[in-house]
């Protein structure tokens, strides 16, 4: 039998429907996000640990100029080491048809009669590598399917100077090349980098490294110490010209989906929090006024014999429907979300698979925190009238002391007709009331002005490289550091406007014990295509005395100008140098750090070497240069800046930051809701008034005019706040979208925060709109009489 408290639950919940849905839609969307982001990072972390260990993943990667193949029993030997692969690798430069500049590639060896102890290889479609064959391939499925090559096609590469065309037996992928991009870039492009596996006698021999490899694999027994291994391998790899061995952590591939693990983790912890915050603000609100409206009811109940727990438990009742239903709403639709920006990872994480799962403890706290926020307001609201006798209860409260606002109405009356002042004298008989609701619409636009910020912020990122740090059209890297004498020919090309030499050296740079492994950049000391800066006017020059650390590299190693780094040379004759940092530069994509051109040579005792150069190409004559490029058999590859760049803006917009259009979405709905939720309470409030004021005389207009005419100064005064709350947002939520490998800076200017407070008022009409047809509807008979 249904009890009157539930029956009343019922009548109330009828009663409110469009404003319960309204919270509820807000609780939904705030655990929608905390529900998809966790999905995210356990479905990446997971079908990434699953696919490394099935395909035997090295853990250790030993890269060499030429060793023998007998050092590996001497590797295997090791302590610590489970397993050892040696092989073959090197560059390649592809023929497509249609492209004047050759795809770079990366040329992997598979033994002939085994499969590989290490770095297994997942067959997409087509066969394995037939050991009598060896001019067949297997080739990378991205690269494959963005070309419209099958199984049976032949491809041509130039290896090693040499011209070699192959019959592509196979499409595969591999752990190894989750994240496949160009040497050099950060955004991975499935057309313009490609992987071929030959067979290992095939590939030595178009190397010269028969009876040789060129880069160890191995792996770690339980327990065993990296550094330890990695020191081993040094040591031992070194008469043979090892450029230094390093761990799966700093393999790029894995770095990169690291790091977007790591950046979606942090999301996930700092980004929901923000959401589901502004969410339990506005359910305060709306559940503290309309308990709060409920006063006399409560009492009456008390007078009928229903004790303080039994009207609480009804008061509960009612907080976990809409609470409760929204969490499971937004559950349900987190799942849907993630499983749809699942399969946008996929594009750019070359997963065999990705299922998305979503840990049983994400529900359980995005139930428990809706509830909680939910009940905050209600318990504080229902303590303060359960002190109340029944009979105090039924009153209505003591009347406030309204005098201020009788001579501030009395100061308007020449200004203001009586609708106008009856608006100004309810904001200045509430204010804090009036300032709650006012803070609620502005924490709301703020969200709006945060993700718009950050939306620009993504865009911001790629102005800044592409157009005031990279002013080049292309570049172009050698097979090997060479003398100064290729800028020369270089220089002689036509249609080459300006030439700009740089030295990339592998380094690792460490301050104590914190450490990084990445590159040196040797720049010229007038660099103007490829420049550090400080901001987007202000240049920071290559030195001599010291070198320039990016900010996120100097944030990295907790070090600063006039301290001193120690750079590991991993090239070369593999000096240790201590030089000081003399500067710190903007850098939004990767973490570069910079020296001047000379100097960098001077210290590696190899002067006039350079690792290639930016170029700046006449239009007119781009085909002309890019086959010059394509003859020249120093080039190892060419990368054109718009391409680099078109890649980079698809990843962000398609791939991994396609998260912040979720959450921009996310935004204006929580805004809507917490506008719409405005005006229903204040409708809710009024309609006793409302109706008075029809009896008396008023027409619909007139009496609308009266309840809207207070939403809307309270929603122009919560603009110029919510412009203040969307810029603090906007570097929190920036933040955590930042990663190692790339900085997204805050752009909240007068276009966000225009744009922001637009969607506010839009929501301001909107939810007008729908509660003036309430009061247009409004039955003045039921309205007068008292409720209890």
């Amino acid at each position: 039998m249904v009890s009157p408290l539930d029956r009343k639950l019922l009548r109330d919940l009828w009663r409110m429907k469009l404003q319960s849905f309204a919270i509820a839609l807000v609780i939904a969307v705030g655990v929608l996000l905390l529900v998809m982001m966790d999905g995210l990072v356990n479905s990446l972390a997971q079908t990434r640990d699953a696919y490394y260990d099935r395909y035997r993943l090295a853990e250790v990667f030993a890269p060499v100029k030429r060793a023998p193949d007998h050092l590996l029993d001497r590797i295997a030997a090791i302590p610590g080491v489970s397993a050892v692969e040696g092989r073959v690798v090197g560059g390649a430069l592809v023929d497509v048809e249609g492209q004047t500049v050759q795809v770079r590639a990366r040329a992997v060896s598979l033994p002939e009669f085994r499969e590989p102890r290490l770095n297994a290889v997942y067959l997409a479609e087509g066969r394995r590598l037939d050991p009598r064959r060896l001019d067949e391939i297997l080739l990378l499925q991205g690269f494959a399917d963005a070309h419209g090559l099958e199984p049976g096609d032949s491809l041509t590469a130039t290896m090693n100077g040499a011209r070699h065309t192959f019959r592509i037996a196979g499409l595969a992928q591999a752990p190894e090349f989750l994240y496949s991009t160009a040497p050099g870039e950060l955004a991975p492009d499935d057309s313009r980098f490609a992987v071929l596996w030959m067979n290992e006698e095939a590939l030595a021999a178009a190397f010269d490294l028969d009876g040789a490899f060129n880069e160890a694999l191995v792996s770690l027994d339980r327990g065993a110490s990296e550094p330890a291994v990695i020191d081993a391998l040094d040591r031992l790899l070194d008469p043979y010209g090892v450029t230094g061995a390093y761990g799966l952590e700093d393999q790029i591939s894995n770095r990169f989906i690291h790091e977007e693990i790591s950046g979606l983790r942090a999301s996930s912890r700092s980004v929901p929090p923000v959401f589901m915050g502004v969410a339990a603000f506005l359910l305060y609100i709306v559940i503290s006024r309309m308990i709060e409206s409920e006063r006399t009811q409560i009492g009456l109940l008390k007078a009928f014999g229903y004790t303080s727990a039994e009207i609480g438990a009804h008061y509960l009742k009612f907080i976990l429907v809409i609470s409760v239903g929204g969490a499971l709403l937004g559950c349900g639709l987190g799942v849907m979300s993630g499983h749809a920006l699942s399969g946008l990872y996929q594009q750019y994480y070359k997963f065999p698979f990705l299922i998305f799962r979503v840990d049983p403890s994400a529900f359980i706290t995005a139930i428990v925190v809706s509830v909680a926020s939910a009940s905050a307001g209600g318990f504080i609201v229902l303590r303060r009238i359960f002190a109340l006798a029944p009979a105090a209860a039924m009153r209505p409260p003591a009347p406030a002391d309204f005098s201020s606002s009788a001579r501030l109405v009395a100061a308007l009356r020449r200004f203001l007709d009586q609708p106008s002042r009856m608006i100004v004298r309810r904001i200045a008989r509430q204010p804090m009331r009036s300032f709650a609701a006012s803070i609620g619409i502005a924490v709301g636009m703020g969200l709006s002005v945060a993700m718009l910020g950050v939306l620009g912020g993504f865009d911001k990122a790629v102005e800044l490289n592409f157009n005031v740090i990279d002013r080049s059209d292309a570049n172009v890297s050698f097979v090997e550091p060479l003398g100064e004498k290729t800028i020369y020919e270089l220089k002689r090309l036509d249609g080459i406007i300006e030439v700009e030499p740089f030295r990339s050296v592998p380094v690792v740079l460490r301050n104590g014990v914190k450490s990084h492994r990445g590159a040196l950049d040797g720049l010229t000391e007038d660099a103007e295509l490829n420049r550090a800066m400080r901001d987007e006017t202000h240049q920071v020059y290559a030195r001599k005395d010291g070198i320039v650390l990016s900010k996120p590299l100097a944030a990295k190693l907790d070090i600063g100008p006039g301290e001193l780094v120690t750079v590991d040379v991993r090239e070369g004759r593999r000096p240790v140098l201590t030089l000081p940092v003399v500067a710190v530069s903007q850098s939004l994509l990767g973490a570069p750090a910079y020296f001047e051109l000379s100097a960098l040579n001077e210290s590696l005792e190899e002067p006039g070497r350079v690792s290639g150069a930016w170029l700046r190409i006449d239009p007119a004559k781009q085909q002309d240069v890019y086959e010059a490029l394509k003859n020249m058999p120093a080039v190892a590859g060419v990368s054109l800046k718009d391409e680099a760049r078109d890649a980079l803006q698809r990843m962000m917009d398609e791939g991994a930051g396609a998260t912040r259009y979720y959450m921009a979405i996310i935004a204006a709905i929580i805004t809507f809701g917490i506008v719409y939720n405005s005006a229903r309470i204040a409708f809710a409030e009024r309609a006793h008034d409302l109706a008075s004021l029809r009896v008396l005389g008023f027409t619909k207009s007139e009496a609308s005019y009266v309840l809207l005419g207070e939403l809307g100064l309270i929603t122009l005064a919560a603009l110029p706040m919510g412009a203040f709350i969307g810029t603090g947002l906007a570097g929190a939520i920036a933040a955590g979208f930042s990663t190692d490998l790339y900085t997204i800076p805050a752009q909240v200017g007068f276009s966000n925060v225009g744009s922001g407070a637009l969607a506010v008022l839009i929501a301001a009409l909107i939810a007008g709109w729908l509660v003036k047809r309430d009061v247009d509807r409004l039955e003045l008979v039921s309205a007068l009489k008292s409720r209890e």
